[in-house]
């Protein structure tokens, strides 16, 4: 024959605080147990069963007339898990996020989903993160080509400080306003942040960043390589039995900044000659796109070439030919 179960274990302080008004009350006025879950131990589920007193408020002002006691460290309000609990869980969810967190909370025996390890991370207070003395200022896209923000970066460990919901001067002034101690301010060449620092940081020394000076330094020796690539061939040394080879004549009449792709050029004069030859034969314009094959332009294109006296290039850009040219093709 069993026995009566054994009676839950229940707090033995005199009375407690409200969380109203903050009145001490020792009056009770009743009783429940309560069942939160603990650290799984041994990979099998704990679940703690623990009687809580639920106390009357003496301040007739407060708006509580009940409340019930919490435990210290154990307890929190309309918690159904203990605090070890939920900053077990809370930590597993910095590590891994949701959905391998929640896996490997199931494993070790503590089963929940992706969405409460979510919400036990986002119910952490936020951390102190110290004032950077180098930060770095850079954009970052919520949809590319229409809204975009700033992120703020502590260049010396490398990790974000914040992010900013706009890029305009002002939002980044009112933050580097905030932080006096930031020295060196490390960005692109967008004109806001170099306005926006110098207005918020005026103390701050600007610098551009590493990836800015090897981008820039690239493309100024790839443009300088293309416009002297004729003296280029001059210090080669001929191989004895070789023919010299011939100049192209598309290389030596392109005025282009950068190389020119000799594969493009080839096929951009072979679809010229044939438009132009199905033209003289009087085929139309979409005869002439369908007997063209693999390279299928459309109808614009066949019109362009038929319309050119030379193979058009490709448009390019850049310092000596204007913003965007037309260049021909011998």
């Amino acid at each position: 024959m069993c026995g009566a179960p054994p009676r839950a274990p229940r707090c033995t302080a005199a009375g407690a605080p409200c969380p109203g008004c903050g009145a001490w009350s020792a009056r009770v006025h009743g009783s429940y147990v309560r069942f939160p879950a603990d650290v799984p131990s041994g990979g099998r589920s704990v679940v703690l069963r623990l009687r809580v007193r639920r106390f009357t408020c003496r301040n007739a002002e407060c708006g509580r007339r009940t409340f019930v006691e919490q435990i210290p460290g154990l307890t929190r309000r309309h918690g159904q898990r203990t605090e070890r609990l939920c900053s077990t869980l809370a930590a597993i969810g910095l590590a891994l996020a949701g959905r391998a967190g929640a896996r490997l909370a199931n494993i070790f025996g503590a089963p929940v989903s992706r969405s409460t390890v979510l919400r036990l991370v986002d119910a952490l207070p936020e951390p102190e993160v110290p004032a950077p003395r180098v930060l770095g200022v850079d954009e970052y896209a919520t949809r590319k080509g229409r809204y975009y923000g700033t992120v703020l970066v502590d260049v010396e460990t490398r990790r974000p400080v914040d992010l900013l919901p706009d890029r305009e001067s002002s939002s980044l002034a009112a933050w580097l306003a905030q932080r006096p101690g930031i020295e060196v301010v490390c960005r692109d060449r967008a004109p806001f942040f170099a306005e926006g620092a110098a207005v918020g940081a005026p103390q701050a020394v600007q610098v551009a960043d590493r990836w800015r000076l090897w981008h820039n330094l690239s493309e100024a020796a790839e443009r300088s390589i293309a416009q002297h690539r004729q003296c280029l061939r001059v210090l080669v040394p001929e191989t004895p039995g070789t023919p010299e080879t011939e100049s192209d004549p598309a290389e030596e009449s392109s005025g282009s900044p950068r190389p020119t792709s000799h594969r493009f050029a080839d096929r951009t004069r072979t679809m010229h000659v044939t438009i132009h030859d199905l033209v003289k034969a009087g085929h139309s314009r979409r005869a002439i796109q369908r007997q063209l094959g693999n390279d299928k332009p459309n109808r614009q294109t066949v019109r362009g070439r038929r319309q050119a006296g030379r193979p058009l290039h490709r448009p390019v850009a850049g310092p000596d030919l204007g913003p965007r040219q037309v260049q021909d093709i011998p």
